[in-house]
């Protein structure tokens, strides 16, 4: 170690507050990037292994290939393991009791095959033959007649659609296709007969869903049992996982003359192998954004502790080129310190990251199954990559923090150093300030501008630090508060616990006595009528609308576009209630001759084409527009009624799904309902439910289950709806981790940057108040200086932030689309907040200053 070295270490040793400082500062900077580094990396292995565990091993499927070709496929290179899979089709259930479910789907597996989709057994043994069968433990719960030892004989064919003349299979994704009385209209087609001998019952596969039409039971099948006349589906595990794969296989296919492929979408993304996922491009995108702001934020901080430093160390880097000291080594000694910085804040900081991330794991994952319904826990997951990219990220935002003032270092000369004037270099101009500032604010607020343009380099860093913090902060809350919509738009409209539904007509008097059962806290009776429509003038439509018109205007009849018009009836003691929540006074409804409802004027919902969550409004109305609602049977178009708008809003009622594009929803009261309705064409096409939550969702689904008829269906979505809050849970404790981090960042910048600040101006104190400035004076000067240094880091910072802002958002519009809102109650806590902080770090860095004699003050030697 040289002797500027050791001189650089002596220096961050005296000045022990602000390197302190400095190290937290990197400390967080770093533990953030490798919490964000590990979350991801911990995420992506979390993902990896549920879609494992739910839906199989495996990376593609050659559907229907023969023996040859199973031999080329497991011969190619790329292959790791192959095992077969095969459907086998459908049997019809003997006298089905559900409707919906009346088939039986068999599948088989090789032995390899039953261990990639993990079948796990409940009694008896695996099928070891193609004659032999295990059944799904939900068919042996409905129906006791399957026991383990029997016999069936089945005939076993493919699921068609009767009215299809194409003759189109239905395969296991489809559920089954019913008229409306729900009598089925499809058949089995292409049956064979075939004998099994029950040999084990399974647990239900995690793969097979319950609204699949068939239960599932699964044989066997390997290379022995199938010919070159017959086929079986190979399904592979790859030895890489990369891009190529998609090529690789395209060719293989080609090689041995099949053409039916099937990816593991969902599993190959996770390994970052996809050819269409804007999804992945918003969390990219967006990520970038906030990894490049947390990036700004500690090069700030750290930016502004090196220069400080080396503004501090001005004179005795003079001193040392006096003496023969070079460029190079007074701009390494700033290098130096900077490493040495780096070697004790980095290694903490990747511990500190990895250890806090882990924490938050352990808390997480108490919930973390309801949250994001997965069934495997999340492990803290680092790997070399993840620490290699926290490393480098932090050094590098340690060099460039040293970089200029290193440059500058190199620059002083000893005369200038020695002399300490290359930091205050004025004018007469440069200090003048307006005499509207006396005026206004008096002598203490003149002199506290004029000593900000005295040390305007010092005056720029600590407004740039402010900047920075704001720009932080604002951009953070914003990303976490969109994040938050972004998930309630992809999440289903899940406000109830329990829905009951009756398929013939129920009147809404006949729900009332469920709405009176134990543990039920709050209910909506909620009548839903599709069957009328009204017409929109074109500049009134919604703006998607809009564009179709544009391109087709046939689409408009007279100038107008015909709407959906969904209309929503709530018992009379609902409406009331979501009148007085939606701000619409009950008075508005009294008039009998002129029926009113309430507008839903914005809606959510997920475009097919581009898979995008878009938010927007349906129609532009105002309150008293009126709608006509007519009813058409493909003839005839004929007035019914007439509905007039009350009042708009958007927050619906208890257990109501909004229609969509192209759809208005308009919500009455049951009387108006009844008015609106009673129509000869219209009176019976409505549909009746009833929603409920309750304390305790379960013993309320047993008391429902008790009384209800066999018409009647309910629908407990308690869990659902628990998984919808406990996600939003789980992102709350990240996001707001993430903004406490943000804050604790942008607070040490501030405090650091305006308490050194204030430090080396100790003399300049000393000669004000040898001169008679009373204490009074000196606290209105420093207040004054605060405001200053507010007002002019808000000019900058809010519109900054602003422009972060949209970056944000047009990364998030990849996935979702929806209109960009200001944060303002978070741009007005950090308004506050910037003042605050900016003067509580000068009421902090001026405490010892006051306690100092004035005499000693003015021998202070740095300016």
């Amino acid at each position: 170690m040289n002797i500027i070295q050791k001189l650089t270490i002596r220096h961050l040793k005296e000045n022990k507050r602000r390197t302190i400082v400095t190290i937290i500062g990197v400390i967080i900077s770093t533990a953030m990037i490798m919490a964000v580094a590990t979350l991801g990396v911990s995420f992506l292995d979390l993902s990896i292994r549920q879609s494992i565990s739910t839906d199989g091993e495996w990376h593609l499927k050659y559907k229907d290939v023969n023996q040859d070709q199973i031999a080329e496929i497991e011969k190619d290179d790329a292959t790791k393991e192959l095992f077969l899979s095969k459907d086998l089709g459908y049997s019809k259930i003997k006298d089905a009791t559900n409707i919906y479910k009346p088939y039986i789907f068999y599948k088989a597996f090789n032995e390899a095959g039953f261990n990639a989709f993990h079948i796990k057994m409940e009694d008896g043994r695996l099928p070891e033959n193609p004659n032999e069968l295990i059944l799904s433990k939900s068919i042996v719960e409905e129906y006791a007649s399957y026991k383990i030892g029997d016999k069936i004989t089945v005939d076993i064919g493919k699921r068609v659609d009767r009215e299809n003349s194409e003759g189109e299979e239905l395969t296991q994704q489809l559920s089954v296709v019913t008229d409306e009385e729900g009598n089925l209209k499809e058949e089995l087609a292409d049956t064979a007969q075939k004998t099994f001998t029950i040999v084990g019952i399974m647990e239900n596969p995690s793969w097979a869903y319950t609204w699949e039409a068939g239960y599932t039971a699964l044989s066997y099948v390997d290379f022995t049992t199938i010919s070159n006349k017959d086929t079986a589906d190979a399904v592979v595990v790859l030895n890489k996982v990369n891009g190529s794969i998609f090529d690789h296989a395209e060719g293989l296919a080609k090689q041995i003359n099949t053409k039916q492929i099937t990816y593991n979408d969902e599993l190959l993304r996770y390994y970052g192998v996809t050819d269409n996922d804007s999804l992945r491009t918003t969390l990219y995108a967006s990520g970038a954004v906030i990894v490049a702001v947390i990036i700004i934020g500690s090069i700030a901080l750290i930016y502004n502790a090196f220069a400080i430093s080396v503004s501090e160390r001005a004179r005795h880097l003079g001193m040392l080129s006096s003496v023969g000291a070079t460029k190079k080594q007074k701009r390494n000694a700033v290098f130096f310190e900077g490493m040495v910085i780096g070697a004790i804040s980095i290694p903490i900081g990747i511990l500190a990251g990895i250890g806090g991330i882990g924490a938050t794991f352990i808390f997480l994952n108490s919930f973390i199954e309801g949250a994001l319904g997965v069934s495997q826990k999340l492990e803290l997951v680092v790997t070399p990559y993840s620490v290699l990219i926290a490393i480098v990220v932090s050094v590098f935002t340690i060099f460039i923090s040293a970089f200029l003032p290193a440059r500058k270092a190199s620059k002083i000369s000893a005369i200038d150093a020695i002399r300490q004037t290359q930091d205050v270099k004025l004018t007469g101009k440069a200090v003048k300030t307006s005499k509207l500032v006396r005026k206004l604010f008096g002598i203490e607020a003149e002199i506290g501008l004029k000593n900000l343009k005295r040390h305007k380099r010092r005056y720029h860093a600590t407004v740039f630090s402010l900047v920075i913090s704001i720009v932080l902060f604002l951009a953070v809350a914003f990303f976490t508060s969109n994040i938050k919509k972004s998930l309630e738009l992809s999440q289903e409209n899940v406000s109830f616990d329990i829905q009951v539904y009756s398929s013939g007509f129920m009147q809404p008097s006949d729900y009332i006595p469920l709405t009176k059962l134990s543990y039920v806290e709050d209910s909506t009776i909620l009548r839903e009528s599709y069957m009328l429509s009204t017409w929109v003038k074109e500049n009134a439509i919604a703006d998607e609308l809009k564009v179709m018109v544009a391109d087709d205007k046939s689409l408009l009849k007279n100038g107008e576009f015909q709407y959906t018009a969904h209309l929503v009836g709530l018992d009379e003691a609902s409406f009331k209630e979501y009148a007085k929540e939606a701000g619409v006074s009950l008075d508005s409804f009294t008039d009998g001759n002129n029926p009113m409802g309430i507008l839903i004027d914005k809606i959510s919902y997920q475009d097919y084409d581009t898979r995008k969550f878009i938010e927007t409004t349906t129609v532009h109305a105002k309150k008293g527009d009126n709608f006509e609602l007519h009813y058409s049977d493909g003839e005839n178009d004929t007035t019914i009624s007439k509905v007039g708008i009350a009042g708009m809003t958007t927050k619906l009622p208890l257990g109501m799904n909004t229609a969509g594009v192209g759809s208005i929803d308009i919500i009455v009261s049951d009387k108006t309902f009844s008015q609106l309705t009673n129509n000869e064409k219209t009176k019976d096409f409505f549909d009746t439910s009833l929603y409920l939550n309750s304390s305790d969702p379960l013993a309320t689904q047993k008391e429902l289950e008790d009384v209800k008829t066999s018409n009647m269906y309910i629908y407990n979505v308690y869990q659902n709806k628990q998984e919808n809050e406990q996600m939003l849970l789980f992102m709350s404790v990240f996001t707001y981790g993430f903004i406490i981090l943000i804050s604790l960042i942008s607070v040490a910048n501030i405090f650091n940057t305006i308490s050194t600040s204030i430090a080396l101006r100790k003399r300049e104190f000393a000669m004000l108040r040898s001169v008679g400035m009373t204490p009074k004076g000196f606290n209105k000067m420093l207040q004054y200086e605060s405001m200053f240094y507010g007002l002019k880091a808000l000019l900058y910072g809010l519109p900054l932030s602003i422009a972060v802002m949209v970056l944000l958002y047009f990364s998030i519009r990849q996935t979702f689309e929806y209109g960009f809102a200001l944060p303002w109650m978070s741009m007005l806590f950090s308004i506050i907040a910037i003042f605050v902080i900016v003067g509580l770090a000068m009421m902090y860095a001026t405490v010892k200053i006051k306690k100092e004699n004035i005499i000693d003050g003015l021998k202070q030697e740095n300016i």
